[in-house]
C-alpha cells in the first residue's frame, strides 16, 4: 500500500521560461494513462500496460506522493519527473553506504531521477527543462546531495539528455536484461 501524501508535499510550483512543475491534479488522470499505456513510452521501461487495466487502477487523482512532479505545458501534463529514493537492495550505487528507502542521515537510499514523457512532445527540449528545474529544486532542499540516474544504455535519447545535464558515468551493469547506465550529478555547493 502506498504511503499517504506528506503534507508538506507538493512544494510550491516550479516555473521555467515554459513549463510548471507541480503536483498532480485530477484532471492529469488521462496523461498518466496515456503515458503508461504508450508503446513509445514503454519501450525501455518494461513495456505499455494495458489501457482498460489502467482506467481500472490509476485512482481519481493520480501520482500523489512524495517526490512526484507533473510537468505542465500551459496548463496540461505533458510528462512527469520522480526524485525517488533508490532501494539498496538494487545494483548500481553512488555511495557504498546508501541503506533502506525511506530513512534518513547516512543510511538514506540514494535520490534517483526519472522522468517519462508523452511522445508528441519528444524532442522539444521539455525534459531537459523539466529535470533541470527538479535537480534546482532538489539541490536546494537537499544541498551536496548527489542525485543518480540510471537508463539503459540503448536509450540514445536518454542517455543525451544525461549528458545535457551533467550526469557522469559511475558505472554500467546488467539488470532487467539489459545493459544499464549509472549516471551522477553533484549539486555545486553554495559558498559561504
Amino acid at each position: 500500500m502506498a504511503e499517504p501524501v506528506p503534507a508538506d508535499w507538493p512544494p510550491a510550483p516550479i516555473r521555467t521560461e515554459r513549463l510548471v512543475l507541480r503536483g498532480s491534479e485530477a484532471g492529469d488522470r488521462a496523461a498518466f494513462i496515456d503515458l503508461f499505456a504508450s508503446p513509445e513510452v514503454g519501450t525501455y521501461i518494461g513495456g505499455p500496460r494495458p489501457r482498460d487495466e489502467l482506467d481500472g487502477a490509476v485512482p481519481e487523482v493520480p501520482g500523489q506522493r512524495r517526490g512526484l512532479f507533473v510537468a505542465a505545458l500551459d496548463g496540461a501534463m505533458i510528462g512527469m519527473i520522480t526524485l525517488d529514493r533508490r532501494d539498496a537492495g538494487r545494483p548500481g550505487h553512488v555511495r557504498p553506504d546508501a541503506g533502506a528507502v525511506g530513512t534518513a542521515g547516512p543510511d538514506a537510499g540514494e535520490a534517483d531521477l526519472g522522468y517519462i514523457f508523452l511522445p508528441h512532445v519528444w524532442g522539444c527540449g521539455y525534459a531537459a527543462e523539466a529535470c533541470a528545474a527538479a535537480l534546482g529544486w532538489f539541490a536546494g532542499a537537499f544541498p551536496g546531495e548527489p542525485v543518480r540516474l540510471c537508463t539503459q544504455t540503448a536509450n540514445d535519447r536518454s542517455m543525451r539528455l544525461a549528458a545535457k545535464l551533467g550526469f557522469t558515468e559511475m558505472e554500467r551493469f546488467e539488470e532487467y536484461g539489459a545493459e544499464q547506465w549509472l549516471g551522477v550529478w553533484h549539486s555545486i555547493p553554495a559558498s559561504g
